[in-house]
């Protein structure tokens, strides 16, 4: 039986073997860490110079000679003292910053064959012969511990492999994914923009084609919502300051808003939806029996992202989240988790979407509330997954400042992993706002708060559908479903009868009579990743019939246009 290789550790001891073959060809750059991370492994290097792609290649070599050597990965434990000491001869500052963080007496070293040594926890393959497949991918500035005080230096991203044939599937993907990318084809497609040095950075704008997918999006999520009992709700894109102190936010997410003064007192623009709706369900008594209330809105919110974390769609400075949160008892927790989750998979199959992983988030190092409420919490989100019978892994102290959380991130067509859903409980904000629902018998009790958002940020999800379909979405999802294309000019009335006939039927059509050649119409119609283009010509106007081309598919032939809406009308009712 083949044994299973563990790729972290294999691409953990290949950021070594990188790490020393830099110093090898540079013997004055300071190394920092070099973890591995999905789907790899990079390290940080303190250089004056940038790394080329030539360097990339030099470093490439260089730890292949390292690797034919099969140099051993040994492990021997100092004294903090003695560990300074060993760093300072090395001229090594980040790692005598780092051990003097250490709060053990010992710390661990590693020695890769008599010439590299690194301060590090391990694990490591025995040797470095055990690396087989390995690829340098990129260099990226990185600030020393994520603080754009510090000093930056230089990442580079690395990718190994348990064989080569799994390094060339992988690349292959990566290689797809450059084509994919939303940020090449938003602009193409004329579905979105940004102008950083006009306008901002972090900011989106939604051509017409965009924001009529957008605009389908939103429909479909307002007729889901409905259907499952929410009702709709819209609250200011600012508030005053002292929401923000009640709710925590201010204290444990400040320099993430935007804070300014208005007529002397202080405001910000909001990150999250959740004051507002406290406010809503604050407005009146609430009882026992009109609880759980579900409130839903498509909120706009603003963050504070640092400059360089911004990227496309997927994390920007003002997005919108399709938000909601329901207030209920605590004995309503475990079924309004389970209609959540269900939502939530019922949604994602119509997007397309068949394979999940689930995470449960737990208590943070900086937490409001109770601890017993937490524990409450986090075992009711446990019981509702179990309920389901669904797999789900805990990810140990990454819950929200106020709660722990149900995440649900999506696979796409290339294997890689998408955070959308989460479904968050909450005890802590119905107590910090003191919010109330008279019980049967008369007493004064709180409500839970589930937060709960289905997509996540529609601008990180339509950049995330963007890639998935490559630009090509399905029917019901795509700004222009239906272009058609008349010959000659005597053909166009026949093509604006067709035009009103499916805009009846509220398709959305277009007509391209331009002067250019039937040919570069309908290859421009295919670069724009039209679903279907018609063609009308002298045999079309003659017999009342529509020659069809569907994407992916081809020439369909000539069809009646009774049956291409029914064909149509099905995709998009169907999902499919």
């Amino acid at each position: 039986m083949e044994q299973k290789v563990d790729l972290d550790k294999l691409r953990h001891s290949c950021s070594h073997v990188m790490a020393q073959a830099v110093k090898e060809l540079w013997p004055d750059v300071k190394v920092t860490i070099g973890p591995s991370i999905d789907n790899g492994f990079y390290y940080d290097f303190d250089r004056k110079d940038p790394f080329t792609p030539e360097d990339l290649e030099k470093i490439e070599k260089a730890m292949r000679r390292i690797i034919q050597g099969k140099p051993a990965f040994v492990q021997n434990f100092l004294s903090k003292d003695d560990a300074v000491k060993l760093f300072s001869g090395m001229n090594e500052t980040y790692k005598i910053e780092l051990i003097r963080e250490i709060p053990d007496e010992k710390v661990s070293i590693y020695k890769t064959g008599d010439g590299f040594v690194d301060l590090c926890k391990g694990p490591h393959v025995a040797n470095a012969g055990e690396i087989k497949a390995f690829k340098l991918l990129s260099v990226a500035g990185a600030y020393w511990h994520g603080d754009e005080k510090n000093p930056m230096l230089q990442r580079i991203y690395g990718t190994c492999f348990a064989s080569q044939k799994e390094l060339d599937d992988y690349l292959r993907l990566l290689e797809e994914a450059k084509n994919r990318d939303h940020r090449k084809l938003g602009p193409a497609l004329e579905l979105f923009d940004m102008y950083p040095d006009q306008a901002g950075a972090g900011l989106i704008f939604y051509h017409p084609q965009g924001a009529m997918v957008r605009k389908t999006i939103e429909d479909y999520l307002r007729e889901q919502n409905t259907k499952r009992g929410y009702e709709f709700v819209m609250t200011p894109h600012m508030l005053k300051g002292h929401l923000w102190e009640i709710s925590g936010h201010a204290g444990y997410y400040r320099e993430n808003m935007y804070f300014f003064k208005v007529d002397q007192e202080e405001y910000a623009v909001k990150p999250m939806n959740c004051p507002g709706h406290i406010l809503i369900y604050q407005s009146k008594t609430r009882s026992y029996r009109d609880l759980p209330i579900r409130f839903f809105e498509l909120g706009t919110v603003y963050r504070q992202e640092k400059a360089g974390v911004l990227h496309g769609l997927l994390r920007v400075r003002g997005f919108t989240q399709d938000d909601a949160h329901i207030f209920c008892r605590e004995d309503q927790i475990k079924s309004e988790v389970i209609k959540a989750v269900d939502f939530v998979f019922d949604v994602m199959k119509d997007f397309g979407f068949k394979d999940m992983e689930i995470e449960i988030s737990t208590r943070p190092a900086k937490f409001i509330g109770k601890v017993e409420d937490w524990d409450t919490a986090t075992q009711a989100l446990k019981d509702s997954l179990d309920d389901k019978k669904l797999v789900y892994k805990i990810n140990e102290g990454d819950g929200a400042f106020y709660g722990p959380k149900i995440d649900i991130k999506l696979k796409d067509a290339l294997n890689r992993s998408w955070q959308c859903a989460t479904i968050q409980c909450d005890f802590a904000l119905p107590e910090r706002f003191k919010l109330e629902y008279i019980s049967e018998t008369g007493e004064a009790r709180r409500p839970i708060m589930l937060h709960r958002a289905i997509l996540g940020s529609l601008e990180r999800f339509l950049g995330m559908l963007i890639e998935h379909y490559a630009g090509a979405f399905p029917a019901w999802l795509a700004p222009v479903q239906v272009m058609i294309i008349p010959i000659k000019d005597e053909h166009k009335d026949f093509s604006e009868k067709l035009k009103e006939n499916l805009e009846s039927k509220n398709l959305r059509v277009k007509i391209d009579s331009s002067n250019e050649t039937l040919s570069k119409r309908i290859r421009e119609a295919t670069v724009k990743k039209v679903p279907y283009i018609l063609i009308a010509g002298d045999k079309e106007v003659a017999d009342g019939k529509i020659a069809v081309r569907k994407r992916s598919v081809g020439d369909q032939g000539r069809i009646a246009p009774e049956e291409f809406l029914e064909q149509i009308l099905g995709e998009i009712k169907n999902k499919s």
